[in-house]
């Protein structure tokens, strides 16, 4: 299990922390672990049985904990399915293939299948995002509605943003802060649990260095269910201008909105995304 993170003791202290926070889930709750082809799939479920599928994919150095603050409104109306992605700071397999394998559509394959999902919408950010829209443009048939907040490999990263994260980081607590600050935007500054995490996971977690696949042309025109698509026109990881002028030239069902002095994390999109969800 150490492969990801730092040392086991690392390793530890991440996840009593998260099963910490995992304990005042704002909702009830079932914690299930599916098989898979990876490995152990952790989810956290809630909403009514028999209510529409909805499955959230967090981003990278993250968990199912960043819906938190979103599980309340949307388990009213769906069976709400927050996934742990593997290889990431949470409760699922540390496995880590190679992003442009195909790994890992295969494997979100599995856990819908051992959740009994056969279709449903997908709420995903940032590398979540990358996996949710390869996935959909793989089996459109299995995604009703789509939402992509502030998403990875719609087009190439930026690079001077994650240098400029890394340069200031090594200057303390200070340069934590303004690390994240950096990567993420001013909104961490209102985030101060999340902030707190993310600085555990600074000192204990080995984050992804691998580049995140771009989705073709191709593969972009099979994407033929309703789509939205949030962006940050400060994003220092995502190219906002052409993720969104290449999802509106090549996908005519997105809707793409960029929120101006937005970085990588957006303000809370609960409302909008519900509204999205529902819509007739």
């Amino acid at each position: 299990m150490t492969a990801i993170y730092t040392s086991a003791d690392g390793a530890r202290a991440i996840e009593q922390r998260y099963r910490e926070l995992l304990a005042a889930w704002p909702v009830p709750a079932e914690h299930l672990r599916v098989p898979t082809r990876e490995g152990e799939t952790f989810v956290v479920v809630s909403g009514p049985p028999g209510a529409p599928a909805l499955v959230l994919l967090h981003g990278s150095g993250s968990n199912a904990l960043m819906w938190a603050g979103d599980v309340a409104a949307w388990s009213e109306r769906f069976r709400v399915y927050a996934v742990d992605l593997i290889g990431e700071p949470g409760l699922s397999a540390p496995a880590r293939p190679p992003l442009p394998s195909g790994a890992y559509p295969l494997w979100f394959g599995d856990v819908l299948d051992a959740l009994g999902v056969a279709h449903g919408s997908v709420v995903a950010v940032s590398l979540g995002g990358w996996l949710a829209l390869d996935f959909a443009t793989r089996h459109p048939e299995r995604v009703d509605r789509l939402a992509l907040l502030t998403p990875a490999g719609v087009a190439r990263p930026k690079v001077a943003g994650l240098l400029g994260a890394v340069l200031v980081k090594p200057f303390g607590e200070w340069g934590e802060q303004k690390s994240m600050e950096l990567f993420l935007g001013p909104e961490v500054r209102r985030q101060r649990g999340s902030a707190e995490f993310v600085r555990l996971l600074s000192r204990h977690y080995r984050y992804r260095r691998e580049p995140v696949p771009v989705v073709d042309d191709a593969a972009l025109r099979r994407a033929t269910m309703p789509v939205l698509a949030v962006l940050g026109a400060r994003d220092a990881f995502i190219d906002t201008p052409r993720t969104a002028a290449r999802l509106s030239r090549l996908v005519p069902s997105a809707t793409v909105r960029v929120l101006p002095g937005i970085g990588h994390l957006l303000p809370a999109q609960t409302a909008a995304v519900k509204e999205f969800l529902t819509a007739r």
